[in-house]
């Protein structure tokens, strides 16, 4: 798994972003985890170079196999109601990418106690962005509680549902270019 790696000053601000309190800044990272900048969350999406920006992704498998998956709420840009990854979530400035898997699930799903198992990293870009996204899953049976503020809602999908949603326009296309790839690995978790 990638590990980032902070420089000894703060990195300099990528240009074109902006920089204020209450702006979230980003890491903008080499494919090697080096951060070399740091951004805006608006400038590291819907910006024409698309600098990579690391993300992290929690998959929750119950010990009957089944997935959680998060339904995204009313109100974001992208992919608005779709299922999705059950934690999914930018890291920030400063942070490690553990760090943001733990800030993400609580802030998202209330979850606090659970055991990441590193999966897998891989570049994703899409129309508007490029992430490096580092993925994880816990097994077992956790009580989650999804943010109205953050999530429409969320449940356990069994893998038959996942398969039948496919190409659907019901799940994200991150989550199923996400899922082939790891489908396999989560079932030898159990």
């Amino acid at each position: 798994m990638l590990e980032l790696i902070y420089p000894a000053s703060p990195a300099p601000l990528l240009r074109g972003g902006r920089r204020a309190k209450a702006v979230e800044m980003l890491p903008v990272i080499d494919e090697y985890g080096n951060v070399i900048a740091q951004a805006a969350r608006d400038r590291v999406h819907h910006h024409a170079d698309k600098p990579l920006h690391p993300v992290v992704h929690l998959h929750i498998i119950n010990r009957c196999g089944n997935i959680y998956l998060q339904q995204r709420g009313a109100h974001k840009d992208l992919l608005p109601l779709r299922w999705d990854t059950a934690v999914g979530g930018h890291v920030s400035y400063g942070e490690y990418i553990q760090e943001a898997l733990y800030r993400e699930s609580d802030e998202e799903l209330h979850l606090h106690d659970f055991l990441p198992h590193g999966l897998c990293s891989y570049i994703y870009e899409s129309d508007s962005e490029r992430e490096f996204v580092s993925v994880f899953a816990a097994v077992g049976e956790y009580e989650i509680r999804p943010d109205p503020d953050e999530l429409a809602g969320g449940r356990f999908w069994t893998p038959e549902e996942i398969d039948q949603a496919y190409g659907k326009g019901i799940l994200t296309p991150n989550f199923e270019g996400e899922y082939a790839r790891i489908k396999d690995m989560l079932q030898a978790l159990l």
